[in-house]
């Protein structure tokens, strides 16, 4: 190994290092509460090495993003090649979504808060933003890839569009989700019904509605 590709592979474990100590800090604190000052401290190093690999906060919380993205796309793309009918597919990336949200509850959060909210116009046209867009993208094309291929199998009624489809599940699954989440006990309490409950109702009602 020569040195310039040490150097690199350095490089990018000091990166890792880093968000590694913000997920720490940012999944016990909340990102928006949590300082570069702990992060550098957890992390072990300057604050002014930390602003070498991330100019910001907000670009940590991106890579811890694009982490959790990558952790939901690969339970999809696992759960969808264990099946072959398009409508089963739908189904299994439902699937791997609730395990996502059951097994990693921090990466879920920080998921739906780049949701619910516009990242600032001036970072929009930046690399890791562009990389964060793409990864959301990528989830609502698998389901679109799914759908389509149901209609060709016959397990997906055919008068539906499968790119608006597509998004009005991701949009629906996301609302859900939302509400389980933050309102676990209200559901609890006032409707008697659980959260997975709940999920798992509506899993049926979309597979109902594809269905021929």
């Amino acid at each position: 190994m020569g040195i310039a590709e040490r150097r690199e592979r350095e490089k990018e474990q000091r990166r890792n290092d880093i968000i590694d100590a913000a997920e720490q800090v940012f999944f016990k604190k909340g990102w928006q509460n949590a300082t570069m000052d702990e992060v550098a401290a957890v992390a072990e190093l300057s604050k002014g090495t930390l602003y070498l690999y991330f100019k910001s906060k907000e670009e940590l919380y991106l890579a811890i993003l694009l982490r959790g993205f990558d952790i939901m796309t690969n339970l999809f793309v696992t759960g969808m090649s264990a099946v072959t009918r398009g409508l089963d597919q739908v189904r299994a990336i439902g699937e791997a979504y609730l395990k996502f949200y059951q097994d990693y509850p921090d990466y879920f959060n920080i998921l739906h808060y780049f949701q619910r909210h516009q990242l600032d116009p001036e970072d929009s046209g930046s690399e890791i933003v562009q990389a964060c867009y793409q990864s959301a993208e990528r989830g609502t094309c698998l389901v679109q890839n799914a759908i389509e291929l149901g209609i060709s199998d016959g397990s997906i009624r055919a008068d539906i569009d499968p790119h608006r489809t597509a998004l009005v599940l991701w949009g629906a699954a996301s609302g859900v989700f939302q509400v389980a989440s933050i309102k676990s006990e209200t559901l609890r309490g006032k409707h008697s019904t659980e959260p997975e409950t709940m999920i798992t109702e509506f899993f049926e009602f979309v597979e109902r509605a594809l269905q021929p």
